[in-house]
């Protein structure tokens, strides 16, 4: 990068002197005598003590947007820092000593930005630098939504259940994940340790060793904006949210007892009687199997309604003959997989509940109970179903996760 120095008056008349020298012979170019002076421009830019102004990125660069524009003054003071594309200024800080300017906000993809910097020396002489440089044309960006599930967002400042994990969804799948990860931050307090899971290629989860402890307040920084995530793919935008952890409300489903047992901040004030899915399964018309037992696991209540209609439609049995059909309005439903299985208000099976299953996957519980239960528990919340011999898949509720090893959780970056 060319420096401009207080010497360039006198650099300009050396460099005729060095040429003329140089024409009568070529060994006449040294220094000498008493009067002699190095006020050359190659000797000013060989003096480390010479005062200078020097922008990044360098002239002509062309550089990731989340590059940062920073103007630093040697030997001098920085006056005025002005960065431009299309004639709109990009805001910087200067700090006390005014020595150095660095930019404030992120810069845009595919422009061509100018910067121009003034100063002085100690002497008060005048010092100006300029450079142009430009930002790379990704061949597509991705950009990022948290959600609570699959099917909710996530609420900024919003609070939710101990068994809450951090979900991260891409709307590209980036083929370097660990650059993805390594651009995502979460802290919390009381700060514990937290490993990722890829579930899929776009959405990735996020989760401490245990459930977290109530109060807890969780951040997540990702600063994704011109992050290479590979392919020529780069992160679109910076994105935060936070969140706080309510009441630890656990739910235990015992297919041995056929009892699930509720606790809050560890004090059981619950045992209630239930009936789980059934065993056995039916075929629908494509041949294929719906199996009827709950799904053992650790699930997170994902919704809350107060009705909701249930068909066995959605997976295939549409004949009212069939004795596994049903068609109807179920009320106080807290859903905890994405197939379709609720905690749920369930008068039909009380004469079931607390001895045997016989609902089609659902935890059926009384409309006294049930209206305990959805005033009570909120997303988030912890339903750990045990012993019914059919484990849950990674995909199968956002409670998932927290059935992962964790040896075979990705640590952050």
């Amino acid at each position: 990068m060319r420096r401009r120095t207080i010497f360039a008056t006198a650099a300009t008349a050396a460099a005729g002197s060095l040429l003329a020298a140089c024409k009568d012979d070529p060994k006449d170019v040294a220094w000498s005598g008493p009067n002699a002076s190095p006020s050359t421009s190659a000797a000013a830019d060989d003096d480390p003590n010479a005062p200078t102004l020097t922008i990044a990125p360098a002239p002509g660069a062309s550089v990731a947007p989340n590059e940062p524009v920073v103007v630093t003054a040697v030997n001098a003071t920085l006056q005025t820092v002005t960065v431009l594309t299309g004639g709109k200024a990009v805001p910087g800080e200067l700090d006390a000593e005014k020595t150095t300017w660095r930019s404030t906000s992120a810069l845009q993809f595919g422009k061509t930005y100018q910067v121009t910097a003034t100063g002085v020396d100690a002497t008060g002489k005048a010092l100006e630098q300029t450079a142009t440089f430009t930002t790379l044309k990704p061949s597509g960006t991705a950009s990022i939504t948290f959600q609570a599930n699959a099917m909710t967002g996530m609420k900024n400042g919003g609070t939710y259940g101990v068994g809450q994990v951090v979900i991260v969804k891409f709307s590209k799948s980036p083929s370097d994940k660990k650059a993805a990860l390594a651009a995502i931050k979460v802290t919390s307090e009381p700060q514990v340790e937290g490993r990722w899971y890829w579930v899929d290629n776009r959405t990735a989860h996020y989760r401490p060793e245990k459930f977290w402890a109530k109060g807890t307040k969780v951040s997540v920084v990702a600063k994704l904006h011109g992050v290479h995530l590979g392919k020529k793919v780069y992160g679109a935008e910076n994105e935060s949210i936070s969140f706080n952890i309510g009441p630890a409300r656990i739910a235990v489903a015992d297919n041995a007892t056929h009892y699930m047992r509720v606790t809050v901040d560890g004090v059981l004030v619950k045992n209630i009687p239930i009936s789980m899915g059934k065993n056995g399964y039916v075929t629908t018309a494509d041949g294929g199997r719906v199996l009827f037992p709950t799904r053992s696991g650790t699930h997170v209540v994902m919704s809350r309604e107060l009705e909701h209609r249930m068909t066995s439609a959605s997976y295939g049995v549409t004949d009212p003959n069939n004795p596994n059909y049903y068609d109807d309005l179920i009320k106080l439903c807290c859903r905890i997989s994405y197939s379709g299985e609720f905690v749920h208000a369930a008068p039909w099976s009380v004469w079931a509940q607390g001895k045997q299953n016989v609902s089609h996957g659902c935890i059926n519980i009384s409309s006294g109970n049930a209206q305990w239960f959805y005033d009570n528990f909120r997303l988030g919340d912890p339903v750990i179903v045990k012993g019914t011999g059919r484990p849950q898949l990674i995909g199968d509720s956002a409670g998932a996760v927290w059935d992962v090893a964790w040896s075979k959780m990705l640590p952050e970056a």
